[in-house]
């Protein structure tokens, strides 16, 4: 199997962070590895100059949207209502037109409600 970068590159473009640290976290738990340890020596004193102030940027609210309802519908309808306590008018027309779930949710929270949708059918974005 080839390894192509550039394919890999637009993949991992395409995360949420949320995603990402679900990436970073399965990578040091598969391999025991921290996501530091890959970098380069230079990029490695760079980030550790840096670390400072990412620590303080960290992001610590989300919104967790509906990109698509999926096939199943009426079964993200049920979910979305059960999260937001939307009457149904309201849940459908957010479930069809797409829309903010939840915002300012905690890293956790937007985590579940992403796996609730998502298992009901919903394509999700957390951002």
């Amino acid at each position: 199997m080839a390894f192509d970068k550039t394919a890999m590159v637009e993949q991992l473009s395409g995360l949420t962070v949320l995603e990402l640290v679900e990436l970073v976290d399965a990578l040091k738990d598969t391999w025991g590895v921290e996501a530091a340890a890959a970098m380069p020596a230079g990029m490695m004193m760079a980030a550790a100059g840096a670390a400072p102030a990412a620590a303080a940027e960290e992001q610590t609210e989300f919104t967790v949207s509906i990109k698509s309802a999926g096939d199943k519908k009426l079964q993200v309808i049920k979910e979305v209502r059960s999260i937001t306590n939307l009457g149904l008018k309201e849940a459908k027309d957010l479930v069809e037109g797409g829309g903010v779930v939840k915002e300012a949710a905690t890293k956790d929270e937007a985590a579940d409600i992403k796996a609730k949708l998502e298992a009901a059918g919903a394509v999700i974005e957390v951002k």
